[in-house]
């Protein structure tokens, strides 16, 4: 029996464990998409308390993968994402651990434990004081900052709205004492979903940012193409698109700006309305990143808000999203091909929610590569609920078999937690295993060992630094 999460954990070949102990282990850590607080970074926060850095501060902003199971056991809503004292939400996370057996939140946990707070012993209620105060201990001197310096985090990109100020990210780019890139990634999502009751508002306060009136599609466009070069100047090489359902098909100016005014008057929009505004504002925002030489991230799959009654209590993004499963493959296709026909797609990385997708979408970035770019178009790591062993096995595996691995850009965290980056050791070590059983079953040969551990220290942090250019 193997001693429990030792230093070779998920590590079962020799291959695997010089692959990782000598490549993967030490490489830095480009975090190119996430959800942190730029102002929490700027100011290096400093915790109160265990409670706050692991489940959330009780406004209803924290760890959505650590809710979701205390709900799975029945807590109280407010002690698990609300105002309840704090060592009350701690004791009970910790009390509940023994029973997340096979969820990644009892690895994730051990090694957060480990790695940040140098604490061995098994989470659970006997030890649940002594792990409270050593943690606690630890947090007077172990800042936001100090939490990313531990893991060689390079590069951190936040995610931001257009109307965003980016007055954070200002004070970082002028402050010589942060030792991580912090770079804005543009999500625009706000500008795409004319069917939503505040799309018109939204609209409004992005006019005021830009200071004229937003009454048509082509003042968006222009708007749109302000706070690009803005975000640009800012440092931002990249945006991000949360496509819950992928809607295309081509059209005029007029028919989407038709359906633009409808959404300006909160009038009722068709699928194919939405079809036609969403297509002809994703085109028009792939030339616009083409043009300033920007990658494009499109997560597509999200079924959110599923239930409505905690969506009056507490609001979106607090953990009560699923996994949709509409086709979307050739609507996704369309909208790829049009901007690929003007030689205006620009590096585009794909992410599906639901795991059936995973060879479909390979398959299909394959299809938009061009001469000297490596992976133009390629899919990102396992995405939100298949962040997981199993579901980066599929990635990986798909990658293997139908594009090439070697090419990937890598872990992401999508956390709103300074813990997340064992996520990164975690992703590392299953990349190892995979890889390293191919050269112990005699699939891939000993000879190219020295290749097989540069592939691994491009997959861990090269490729993504070559690809967005950082």
């Amino acid at each position: 029996m193997k001693d429990f999460m030792d230093k070779d954990f998920l590590l079962t070949t020799e291959t695997a464990k010089k692959l990782y102990h000598e490549h993967a282990e030490g490489m830095p850590i480009i975090d190119y998409h996430c959800h942190l607080q730029p102002k929490e970074i700027y100011e290096d926060k400093k915790f109160r308390n265990l409670a706050e850095v692991w489940l959330g501060a009780g406004d209803r902003y924290g760890d959505h993968y650590k809710w979701r199971s205390l709900r799975a056991r029945g807590y109280e809503e407010d002690s698990i994402s609300g105002p309840e004292d704090d060592y009350k939400k701690y004791l009970q996370f910790v009390e509940s651990m023994p029973y997340f057996v096979g969820n990644p939140l009892y690895h994730w946990s051990h090694l957060e434990m480990r790695r940040y707070f140098d604490i061995d012993d098994i989470i659970n209620a006997k030890n649940a004081k002594k792990i409270w105060d050593k943690a606690n201990k630890k947090l007077e001197t172990l800042t936001a900052r100090e939490m990313m310096y531990k893991f060689k985090v390079d590069t951190v990109c936040t995610t931001d709205d257009p109307v965003d100020s980016l007055e954070w990210h200002k004070k970082m780019n002028a402050d010589k004492t942060l030792k991580v890139h912090v770079r804005p990634a543009f999500r625009p999502d706000k500008a795409i979903n004319v069917e939503l009751d505040w799309f018109e508002s939204w609209v409004n306060q992005l006019a005021g940012v830009v200071g004229y009136k937003i009454a048509s599609l082509h003042d968006l466009e222009k708007a749109l193409e302000e706070r690009v070069a803005f975000f640009h100047e800012m440092g931002s090489r990249l945006s991000d698109h949360a496509l819950d359902v992928v809607h295309y098909a081509p059209a005029t100016y007029e028919q989407a700006n038709a359906v633009f005014l409808k959404g300006m008057k909160h009038e009722p929009v068709s699928d194919l309305e939405q079809d036609y505004y969403k297509g002809y504002v994703l085109v028009f925002l792939g030339r616009l990143y083409h043009k300033y030489g920007w990658v494009q991230q499109y997560h597509i799959g999200a079924l959110r808000n599923n239930s409505k009654s905690m969506l009056k209590k507490i609001g979106p993004d607090t953990g009560f999203d699923a996994i949709e499963d509409q086709n979307y493959m050739e609507k996704l296709s369309a909208l790829l091909g049009a901007l690929d026909e003007t030689d205006e797609l620009p590096k585009t990385i794909l992410y599906c929610l639901n795991p059936r997708d995973n060879y479909a979408l390979t398959v299909l970035a394959g299809c938009f590569q061009k001469e000297g770019v490596k992976g133009r178009v390629q899919v990102g790591t396992a995405w939100w609920f298949l962040d997981q062993q199993d579901g980066m096995r599929q990635n990986l595996e798909t990658l293997m078999q139908v594009g090439l691995v070697a090419q990937s850009v890598g872990m992401l965290t999508d956390s709103r937690s300074f813990l997340a980056y064992p996520r990164h050791e975690y992703y590392r070590r299953l990349l190892c295993q995979m890889l390293g059983n191919l050269v112990e079953s005699g699939q891939y040969p000993k000879e190219e060992l020295d290749t097989l551990g540069k592939i691994v220290e491009d997959i861990c942090y090269n490729n993504a630094k070559e690809y967005f250019g950082f």
